[in-house]
């Protein structure tokens, strides 16, 4: 399908260094993005289908970073169906899994954890609700694993793990086994901060940087905090810093100024950290944004940045920027109808939670116009021609 968005207002590239690209339309052909520049240099006649944006704001898909799946789109955590559908009206395009810990008789044998994450890995890949992405399949880790093991896995599609919820007797056992995870290729992820399930045991500054991770999950808390001290010791490690909106707000703030005083927010990432018992967040990733945003000095860009182009980067993935060869998973965004502000940013950094307008992935619009959990948008985002027999 060839898809073009026109009458832009504003592109957000995904990018917090250069935030904006100059551009009125962005198209994109076979899933992938293959144009963004002006509309008089785009073939809007051979598109089938073209979305007026009313000069609203474009931006990259929102990448999830934390999400913990299960099957289907299915939550046995919160007992809900449908809602991974729901958060991509809120504007999320792809989800990350933190770990399938909430399978019910979650296996904890070596046998059953590679199973499991290879299951999940290869049911997501056939399975995409409402057209989202779900990068599935992060083995949790457990004492005993082996060398052979990672490699048995990553040969099976895996590339993601999971620190923290093992059967191990404390955090420091999960040094050798991070160690051995990154050897073998797979992206490796910690459980950070106090205790999030009965069983389990908190995860403190030190630790972080005893087993030094590729990425510290909900570094704010996940829902409890480390010490406020570590942010600056772990800034400047390389280690992938992921601020939750189910975590605390006080020391997301403080781990995305650390990060910006070490030269480091390349490395700040935006994630819910849901289903947990903290609920379903259908627009958990817009109201960390805009919490952040309008209660610090931070720039809203820059928070969208750690919310898309951040993760892709982190994650290695080909979507979370607005540039041609990228995956084309876009949003419509926009001033919600009623509020005080004119534009998308305008109204983040106010604290108003935004209307989106529109959600693209692979090139296909999932909806356009009102989205089942945002307010209105202010102008009139509209498809203005198709020629698909589908209603968007």
């Amino acid at each position: 399908m060839r898809t073009a968005i026109t009458n832009i207002g504003a592109v957000l590239s995904g990018n917090w260094r250069e935030p904006f690209v100059d551009a009125d339309t962005v198209v994109s052909d076979g899933g992938l993005i293959v144009g963004v520049g002006a509309a008089v240099d785009a073939d809007l006649d051979s598109c089938d289908v073209v979305i007026d944006a009313d000069g609203a704001t474009v931006a990259p898909g929102l990448i999830d970073s934390h999400v913990h799946v299960a099957f289907g789109d299915f939550t046995p955590r919160q007992n809900t169906i449908g809602y991974l559908e729901s958060y991509l009206h809120g504007g999320t395009t792809t989800v990350l899994s933190a770990g399938e810990v909430h399978i019910p008789g979650r296996p904890h044998d070596l046998a059953g954890v590679k199973a499991l994450a290879v299951a999940a890995h290869k049911c997501y890949e056939n399975f995409r609700p409402g057209g989202m992405r779900v990068h599935a399949g992060s083995l949790l880790l457990e004492p005993g694993l082996e060398p052979s093991d990672f490699a048995a896995v990553r040969a099976n599609g895996v590339w993601l793990t999971k620190a923290g919820f093992g059967a191990v007797d404390s955090a420091k056992d999960y040094v050798e086994l991070v160690a051995m995870a990154k050897e073998a290729g797979l992206v490796t992820t910690l459980h950070t901060g106090g205790c999030s399930i009965p069983g389990t045991f908190p995860v403190t500054g030190e630790d972080v940087l005893d087993i030094n991770p590729d990425i510290s999950f909900h570094i704010n808390g996940g829902p409890v905090a480390i010490e406020d001290r570590y942010y600056d010791m772990i800034a400047p490690t390389g280690m992938g810093m992921q601020v939750c909106a189910a975590g605390n707000l006080r020391t997301g703030i403080l781990a995305a100024e650390a990060a910006h005083r070490h030269d480091a927010f390349d490395r700040l990432l935006i994630g819910t950290d849901t289903p947990t018992g903290s609920g379903i967040m259908p627009l958990g990733m817009l109201y960390t944004i805009i919490h952040m945003a309008a209660v610090s000095d931070l720039d809203v860009t820059d928070l969208i940045g750690a919310a898309t182009g951040n993760v892709a980067r982190m994650f290695g993935l080909n979507n979370g920027l607005v540039a041609v060869g990228r995956d084309a998973d876009l949003i419509v965004i926009d001033a919600p109808l009623g509020g005080t502000k004119h534009t998308a940013l305008d109204a983040m950094k106010n604290g108003d939670m935004i209307a989106v307008g529109a959600v693209i992935t692979d090139g296909v619009p999932r909806f356009v116009g009102r989205s089942c959990n945002t307010r209105p948008t202010t102008r009139q985002v509209r498809v203005t021609r198709s020629s698909v027999l589908q209603e968007f």
